[in-house]
C-alpha cells in the first residue's frame, strides 16, 4: 500500500503541473481530477491485478503461472510477526476460497471486479 499512495501522490503532482497548479493555490484533489479527467492510478492498478489473475487461472496449458498462485513454500523457518500477504489473499478477501471457479463465470468475473477496485479504493 506504502508504494500505490507514493503513486498516487505523484500522479497528483503530474497532474498539478498539467494544470499549472501549485500546491499554495489551495485547490482541491478532487477539482483537479475533474478537470484533467485522469484515471486514478490506484483504480488502474487494482483493475489490471484483477484481470491479470482471471487470465492466468483460465488459461489451459501447463505453465508455471497457475501453480504459482498457489504455492506454499514448506522449508525453512517463519518469520516472527504477521506473514505477507500474497496475491491469492487479497483476491480471496473478494471472491471467496472458490475464487478459481468463479474465474470461469465472465458475468460473476467481471461484478467482483468492480468490488474488488472498490475496496482497494478504500483502502489505498
Amino acid at each position: 500500500m506504502g508504494i500505490i499512495r507514493r503513486l498516487k501522490v505523484t500522479q497528483r503532482a503530474m497532474e498539478r503541473a498539467m494544470l499549472g497548479v501549485s500546491l499554495r493555490n489551495r485547490i482541491r484533489n478532487v477539482e483537479i481530477r475533474r478537470k484533467t479527467r485522469v484515471t486514478d492510478i490506484a483504480q488502474r492498478v487494482a483493475k489490471l491485478k484483477w484481470q491479470w489473475a482471471g487470465h492466468i487461472v483460465r488459461r489451459k496449458d501447463e505453465r508455471w503461472d497457475p501453480k504459482v498462485l498457489e504455492w506454499q513454500p514448506r522449508t525453512g523457518k517463519r518469520t516472527v510477526g504477521r506473514p505477507p500477504t500474497r496475491w491469492t489473499d487479497d483476491i480471496k478477501r473478494v471472491a471467496g476460497s472458490r475464487w478459481i471457479q468463479a474465474t470461469q463465470n465472465g458475468g460473476i468475473w467481471n461484478s467482483l471486479q468492480k468490488t474488488y477496485v472498490q475496496q482497494w479504493m478504500s483502502i489505498g
